[in-house]
């Protein structure tokens, strides 16, 4: 046993050197950027833009649906709301389907559900189509929102891993903004196909880019894992020391079986499940759905216009997005979440006073919309992953329709009683940051995964 660091040395310098592989800078997890890592991630962020544009699609296609097809303001409403149920059903599932088929398997299944739905709505003629169209989309959007932070951060070096995944904010808000513009001056029906564009990308990219290192060490296939790695690292990356960590950490865990839904109670996973949920928790009850569904109600409320209300906040968002991507990896997640839980705080206790709701946008965009699911995918052991994903998921999904659904009514209550409350939520959460949540910045995953489970 003690000369096997030096023969798994010695296997993967071979494997690098018959791939032509010079190794002159050694990776630690700590790589170079490569061309087939950025191709990787494009690909993969292909399936958050199409989360974004489903998202998005009711609002610039609301008024061309009703008068089309005849739809009642009830019929549109449930059309809206099925992407919901569709998200609670994909959420369910994701964590099994990125287990069992990869995560680069679990994309492609998400990627019919999207094109299928994509296509039943723009050649849709009657209602049920329509709400079956929205209902697949539903079920895509549910496992791209888990899959592809998982993703993202199993491949990534730990010293960009954190601006890679803050890139996934920037694309949701991003193609969110696009949708509206795009549909503001074309047909829904249009705007649906021309919405099958990344569909199509990511379909062809996913035969061209590796599976995650991790999940393929971890199912046993280590020469597969090594080859993916060294692919990502490129040939001239030495991947030694980071493929010997991520043998070493998956061996330890062969010690423990594949954990179930009950066995995330185990107290050993307790801070894991804790701060994941929370998280999310906090994400959607500090009113991200409300804001998010009903901002043109928001609008018109405070006798804002609509149209330059939601210009100026995509604006807003975009920018805020980039701002995140540059401090992320400089200052920290758990830095960046306590900043922005103030900021969302005192967003909305302004919100409640006066309407200025573009403060409570920036903070969502810099840090509560994006850094949860890049802490969870950090956070939580390859063992526990796929049910872990579920439930946090799932979580996020509940919350997503519960503020969703309460928001017309809170609002209807009192304007800036929502506010209020989502305010308070927000106090609670800057407590729970500080006093919960762990910096995962600058450490491998397999360290950030040993040290939160010990």
């Amino acid at each position: 046993m003690g000369d096997e660091p030096l023969l798994q040395k010695a296997r993967i310098q071979e494997d690098i050197e018959s791939d032509k592989g010079i190794g002159v800078n050694d990776s630690d997890g700590d790589g170079p950027v490569t061309l087939i890592l950025l191709f990787t991630t494009f690909t993969t962020l292909c399936g958050t833009f199409s989360y974004g544009t489903a998202a998005g699609f009711t609002s610039p296609a609301q008024t061309g649906i009703m008068a089309g097809l005849n739809l009642s303001l009830a019929e549109f409403s449930f059309f809206g709301a099925v992407l919901t149920i569709g998200g609670l059903v994909g959420a369910a599932m994701s964590g099994k389907l990125a287990d069992i088929f990869g995560r680069r398997g679990a994309l492609g299944v998400s990627n019919s559900f999207c094109m299928a739905g994509w296509l039943m709505i723009a050649f849709s003629q009657a209602t049920w189509s329509l709400d079956i169209g929205r209902l697949f989309l539903g079920v895509a959007a549910g496992v791209v929102s888990y899959v592809v932070p998982v993703y993202i951060v199993e491949i990534a070096p730990k010293k960009v891993r954190g601006t890679f995944s803050a890139i996934n904010s920037l694309v949701m808000c991003g193609s969110v903004a696009v949708t509206y513009l795009l549909g503001s001056i074309i047909s829904w029906q249009k705007l649906a196909l021309i919405s099958t564009v990344p569909c199509v990308f990511e379909f062809v990219g996913l035969f061209f880019i590796p599976e995650s290192p991790r999940w393929l060490s971890r199912n046993g296939r280590v020469k597969e894992s090594e080859v993916a790695l060294q692919r990502l690292r490129g040939n001239n990356t030495d991947i030694t020391k980071e493929a010997a960590e991520i043998k070493k950490y998956m061996e330890n865990l062969q010690e423990f079986k594949e954990d179930g839904f009950l066995d995330l109670f185990n107290p050993r996973y307790s801070r894991v499940i804790t701060v994941g949920i929370g998280l999310l928790v906090l994400q959607q009850l500090g009113g991200l759905s409300g804001y998010t569904f009903y901002l043109s109600s928001i609008f018109k409320k405070s006798g804002f216009p609509n149209n330059v209300g939601v210009m100026i906040s995509s604006v807003v968002q975009s920018v805020t997005s980039v701002l995140g991507i540059v401090i992320i990896d400089k200052y920290g997640r758990r830095s960046l979440l306590t900043v922005a839980t103030v900021i969302m705080c005192l967003g909305s206790l302004i919100t409640g006073l006066s309407f200025l709701f573009q403060i409570f946008l920036t903070s969502i965009t810099i840090g509560i919309g994006g850094i949860p699911w890049v802490m969870i995918s950090e956070m939580t052991p390859i063992n526990i992953k796929g049910s872990a994903g579920t439930l946090c998921n799932l979580t996020s999904w509940s919350s997503n329709w519960f503020v969703s659904y309460t928001f017309n009514f809170l609002f209807q209550w009192s304007s800036s009683g929502v506010f209020f409350i989502y305010t308070i939520i927000s106090g609670v959460g800057i407590l729970f940051v500080i006093k919960m949540v762990p910096e995962t910045r600058g450490r491998s995953l397999e360290e950030i995964q040993a040290t939160i489970t010990r």
